[in-house]
C-alpha cells in the first residue's frame, strides 16, 4: 500500500524557517526520483523542487531557488525540504510525490504552510 505522509507544516512569521518531512512506503524509494509540489488557494498545484535517487542532482522553481533545499534519507524512506526566508506568497499545501505515484494518482494529505505576520 502506498503512502505519502507529509509533515511539519506550520505558521510562521515572514523570514521564519520550516522544515518538512515526507515518510512514504508501499514504493521503492531509494530508486525513486522525488518531489515536493506546493498548492496555494485558488492556485494550481506547483512543482518546487525536485531530487534524483542518488541525491547528486537537485533543481528548484525560481521563486525558491536560494531559500529552500530538498534532501534525502534513503535509509530511512524520508524526504525533506527545508525552507528558510519563508514569505507570505511560500503560504500553500505541500506534497511529496514520485513520478511513479504521480502517474498512477496516488497523493498524501500534504501539510499546510502558513507564513503571516
Amino acid at each position: 500500500q502506498v503512502q505519502l505522509v507529509e509533515s511539519g507544516g506550520g505558521l510562521v512569521r515572514p523570514g521564519g524557517s520550516l522544515r518538512l518531512s515526507c515518510k512514504v512506503s508501499g514504493f521503492t524509494f531509494s530508486a525513486s526520483d522525488m518531489m515536493w509540489y506546493r498548492q496555494a488557494p485558488g492556485r494550481e498545484r506547483e512543482l518546487v523542487a525536485d531530487i534524483i535517487n542518488t541525491s547528486r542532482s537537485t533543481n528548484y522553481a525560481d521563486s525558491v531557488k536560494g531559500r529552500f533545499t530538498i534532501s534525502r534519507d534513503n535509509a530511512k524512506s524520508t524526504l525533506y525540504l527545508q525552507m528558510n526566508k519563508l514569505r507570505p506568497e511560500d503560504t500553500a499545501v505541500y506534497y511529496c510525490n514520485s513520478d511513479w505515484t504521480v502517474s498512477h494518482g496516488y497523493w498524501g494529505k500534504g501539510t499546510q504552510v502558513i507564513v503571516s505576520s
